[in-house]
């Protein structure tokens, strides 16, 4: 496993405090990558406690099920969507627990894979499938919609300023060859955008809105999250927290009005009505940290 990138936990001082963490806790870790913070959460809620593990990425899992190897009696991993959350813990037999995570961030090891086609970084297959098994990928979207289509998908969930060139000069140069890698559909996103929006001075690159609308429709995370929100808040016990991590404001809008709308029906209260950030040591050491935010609720 050394030659693996592990990816480094984010806000994870933020995240153990605001779990309220004690020994025979049962936490779920609904997002468990490479188990970061599942390492720190064991080391809180042992003796005694237990924690789920959910992963929709194989890879992941079994990374994380080599990292969590000395805690294996007190773990449970589960390769499954974290949607589906009532079924996996009721597969279980588990009806309620102490506290949830959700890191909804691409983690480091899916990014420095270029195999799974995440990143513009390096060269790779236009995939972006969080689970190899699903049917969609990257490829199908980008080759198949029509141009309406794509520029929809791109402002929809990448807020992408210039979603309609892209989605034109996609179509025109997929009439040409297929769009199979990575870096021709940067390249592709690249030359839509006006020369002076490309300069190296703004802060990121000019396809990163593009990759990341396509990865969310490719793997429906605006759709299933919010279905999630209110399934993980049912499961939880009195007084427990659940804890998300967002990346950008998609995400975090939809959090924030699902917990607004389970607080005003009485099922929790939302303990940071303002999201907490990364402090300026953590995206120093951690860049990728910089956009992330954290909001907190506790079960009535």
């Amino acid at each position: 496993m050394s030659d693996i990138k592990i990816h480094t936990p984010v806000m994870l001082r933020e995240v153990l405090d605001n779990l309220n963490l004690k020994p025979g806790d049962t936490i779920v870790d609904a997002t468990l990558g490479t188990a970061g913070h599942s390492l720190a959460i064991l080391e809180r809620i042992l003796p005694g406690g237990g924690l789920i593990g959910i992963d929709r990425d194989g890879a992941s899992l079994a990374v994380a099920r080599e990292r969590l190897g000395v805690f294996e009696s007190a773990c449970k991993l589960i390769h499954g969507n974290f949607v589906d959350i009532d079924m996996l813990l009721g597969n279980l037999g588990v009806k309620s627990v102490d506290g949830i995570l959700f890191d909804l961030g691409i983690s480091s090891f899916q990014l420095f894979d270029a195999s799974r086609g995440f990143s513009f970084q390096g060269d790779g297959p236009l995939d972006m499938r969080m689970d190899k098994d699903s049917y969609i990928s990257a490829y199908d979207l980008v080759n198949n919609l029509n141009e309406e289509e794509l520029s929809t998908l791109l402002w929809n969930f990448g807020e992408e300023r210039w979603h309609n060139r892209i989605a034109r000069l996609i179509v025109q140069e997929r009439e040409k060859e297929p769009i199979t890698t990575t870096l021709q559909l940067a390249d592709i996103v690249t030359r839509s955008i006006p020369s002076r929006y490309r300069h190296r001075h703004y802060r990121i690159h000019p396809a990163t809105r593009t990759f990341q609308a396509v990865r969310i429709a490719v793997n429906r995370e605006l759709e299933i999250l919010e279905t999630a929100v209110n399934k993980a808040i049912v499961i939880l016990e009195k007084k427990a927290r659940i804890c998300f991590i967002s990346f950008h404001s998609l995400e975090d809008r939809v959090i924030k009005f699902a917990f607004r709308k389970a607080q005003e029906q009485g099922l929790i209260n939302i303990i940071t009505p303002k999201p907490l950030t990364s402090s300026a040591a953590e995206v120093e050491a951690n860049p990728a940290s910089r956009s992330s935010k954290l909001r907190v609720a506790e079960r009535v």
